[in-house]
């Protein structure tokens, strides 16, 4: 009897073997979560299994021999989410952990609304830094998500015709030319431009043009923070439409609004112009961020005239008596259209004037100086010696919901990535809160849009538009940019008031099939990478 159950246990024991060395290996696994794919279709229970970088199984419940295991029961598991537009590189450069995206689920941050961190000094000199070299320094410096960029209009304008308030010449064409190729075979998502900013306005129509059909024969994108925003937003669309369809590119719209309550109206007007267009086959998207509230510089209210020639020369040509008179004129213009008491004072150069002026409003500052708002305007600018960061409340609860709810929008921050916030610093809620809020407030407790409509334009949509090489979607031989987290608790806890309280809810972030994020913490890992444009072409030095 011994020897028969001696007999039965090494025959279980190599049946147990067996199947155990039949299971395909994995190095995570992921099991019981309702998976969302990416594409808008309804979501499923199942298991995702994670070899290396790349997402090896997604499918059905299914064993593997794996390193590490996570139950995801009640939780929902994504893509990873891209950020359309971050101002992310220098925060990421000083600090790479990335928590105010990734705790909202972000994985890839997309850079160069108007600038890029490159090109910039001069070529063949020791002060020249590439697109390229740009990009893979803050890549080496150690990031936790991954980074992409478009070429900033402006700074093939800085790096061509300087500051000047001119048309380029013939040979500055060529120049730009060769400055976008260079970058577009150094991995750039495309051409964007920021065009109610010196020296980005300057730019005429033909400029975008050139620079975008170089961008579009390397299969790249457009992408714009148009001429306009407000009164004037539907002849900026049809300048945007006209290069799109000259330069034979796709086109987005950066922070799709109409703004300044004059002109929220207007957005049916765009969206309906927009429309249009995409069902004459071209290819027009938009994306916004999920606040009624912009950030910009002082600038927002501030003629770009004012600016020609650079910093110091803006600064120099406010303090003389002509220009002066008539900026105030111009500047008083500008808040008739937008009050003084709805521009919040958030970012100052100087520790003194932050001390003062700090969460101040322009009205509340113009009253402290005992000066009108236009003045007050001018004369802090010249004291701090910088544009001062704002938050501008000028648009629509109304128009918000309405945005969300179209299939062509996809998602942004518009702002920078934090992690420390027990520094003492204000911003817009919108760089803690932009995306969570899409899946919590706006499809959760909202109904606007379901959750698998959530996600695809948090994920696949975007990630289609840049023309990503296996990035976006929950599929077998993908790389492992995926998210986990809790549908119930995902929320945003950031105000205007207190804008540095990182978002609720993701449990676990991947990035490249490293976990950056597990049970909420961040993990100390810095897999982040540049992803290039389609047009990139590996050099080897």
């Amino acid at each position: 009897m011994k020897n028969l159950n001696y007999i039965l246990a090494v025959v279980l024991c190599i049946i147990i073997s067996a199947c155990t060395s039949e299971l395909q290996k994995a190095d995570i696994v992921i099991h019981n979560g309702l998976l969302y794919d990416g594409t808008g279709e309804s979501p499923s229970h199942g298991t995702v299994a994670i070899k290396d970088d790349i997402i090896l199984y997604v499918g059905k419940s299914k064993q593997f021999d794996a390193k590490k295991t996570i139950d995801a029961s009640g939780k929902s598991v994504a893509p990873g989410f891209i950020n359309m537009l971050s101002w992310g590189y220098g925060s990421l450069m000083k600090d790479g952990r990335s928590l105010s995206d990734l705790k909202q689920g972000v994985t890839l941050e997309v850079f160069g609304e108007g600038t890029s961190s490159g090109p910039r000094g001069t070529k063949n000199e020791d002060n020249y830094l590439s697109f390229g070299n740009a990009m893979d320094s803050l890549q080496n410096n150690g990031i936790s998500t991954n980074i992409a960029s478009f070429l900033g209009a402006a700074t093939v304008r800085i790096q061509t015709v300087g500051y000047e308030n001119r048309k380029a010449s013939n040979e500055e064409f060529t120049t730009m030319k060769s400055i976008v190729k260079e970058a577009m075979e150094e991995g750039a998502m495309g051409i964007g431009s920021s065009l109610i900013y010196a020296p980005g306005d300057y730019a005429d129509t033909e400029e975008l043009i050139v620079l975008n059909k170089v961008a579009s024969s390397y299969g790249g994108m457009y992408i714009s923070h148009m001429r306009n925003e407000d009164n004037k937003v539907m002849e900026a669309l049809e300048e945007l439409i006209t290069i799109a369809e000259e330069a034979n590119i796709p086109a987005e719209i950066y922070h799709l609004k109409a703004s300044r309550k004059a002109n929220w109206h207007m957005l049916d007007s765009v969206i309906k112009r927009v429309e249009k267009a995409r069902a004459k086959g071209l290819q027009i998207t938009a994306d916004m961020y999920t606040y009624n509230a912009s950030s910009t510089g002082l600038t927002g209210v501030i003629p770009t005239w004012v600016q020609e020639g650079g910093h110091k020369a803006w600064i120099d040509r406010m303090k003389q008596p002509a220009p002066r008179k008539r900026l105030l004129a111009d500047i008083r213009k500008e808040l008739a259209q937008q009050p003084p008491s709805g521009i919040l004072m958030v970012g100052f150069k100087n520790d003194a004037m932050a001390k003062l002026y700090l969460g101040k409003t322009v009205a509340e500052a113009a009253i402290m100086r005992n000066q009108s708002p236009e003045e007050t305007i001018i004369d802090m600018i010249i004291e701090d010696d910088s544009r001062i960061q704002c938050i501008y409340f000028s648009m629509s609860e109304e128009n918000i919901r309405k945005k969300i709810k179209i299939p062509w929008l996809s998602f942004c921050s518009d702002a920078g990535s934090y992690s420390d916030i027990t520094k003492d610093f204000k911003t817009h809620p919108r760089a803690f809160g932009s995306f969570i809020r899409v899946l919590g407030k706006f499809s959760r407790d909202e109904g606007l849009i379901t959750m698998q409509e959530a996600i695809r334009k948090l994920s696949g949509f975007p990630a289609t538009n840049l023309s990503l090489k296996s990035r976006g979607f929950l599929r077998q031989g993908y790389f492992a940019d995926i998210v986990i987290f809790d549908e119930k608790n995902v929320t945003d806890n950031a105000t205007f008031d207190t804008p540095l309280k990182f978002a609720d809810g993701m449990e676990y972030v991947f990035v490249n099939g490293v976990p950056v994020i597990e049970k909420s913490n961040h993990t100390g890992t810095f897999p982040g990478r540049f992803i290039k444009g389609p047009g990139y072409k590996k050099t080897t030095k």
